[in-house]
């Protein structure tokens, strides 16, 4: 839950392999933190991950059996835990996120949440979201016909003022 008591918002950026996904991102969430905003991120691997090293305490501890493991310092926290499925948005906003002002996603490709799709013409393919209801935007190189705002890879702050104005005002 937001600090409000409502429910967090999400926005997904979606888009092909090697679009610039990542690098919106990271340029997206400095502009709304410098606004004053909490943003959460969620990235989906959709063949799994590992963040614990081999021989690592708490790498033995999962080896061990533990269904969840918790790591803790006086500056991070993570949690590593066993699911029999992958799970939607939603979901994990729901059971692991708190105190965020916006979510922002990468990598779930066909969720319902709204989007903005990273497009390179270079591809020479079409969009991911093409007629999804969900599209909210379009950032790349060169605008499709979409029907729906498009925005250079450098314009960040009109970038920011839509998600801005969708969703956090």
């Amino acid at each position: 839950m937001a600090k409000t008591g409502k429910t967090i918002p999400v926005v997904s950026i979606v888009g092909k392999s090697n679009t610039g996904k990542t690098t919106l991102l990271e340029k997206i969430i400095p502009e709304l933190n410098r606004r004053g905003y909490r943003v959460a991120t969620i990235k989906h691997h959709a063949h799994g991950f590992d963040i614990d090293r081999e021989g690592k305490d708490s790498w033995r501890h999962k080896q061990a059996g533990a269904f969840m493991t918790v790591l803790s310092s006086s500056r991070q926290v993570a949690v590593v835990e066993d699911v029999d499925r992958d799970y939607n948005i939603a979901e994990l906003r729901d059971h692991y996120i708190h105190d965020a002002d916006i979510i922002l996603t990468e990598g779930f490709k066909g969720n319902l949440f709204p989007k903005i799709e990273v497009f390179r013409a270079a591809l020479k393919d079409d969009l991911l979201s093409r007629g999804d209801e969900n599209l909210l935007a379009v950032v790349g190189d060169k605008p499709p016909q979409a029907g729906v705002p498009f925005f250079d890879g450098g314009d960040i702050n009109a970038i920011a003022d839509l998600i801005e104005t969708s969703f956090l005002r």
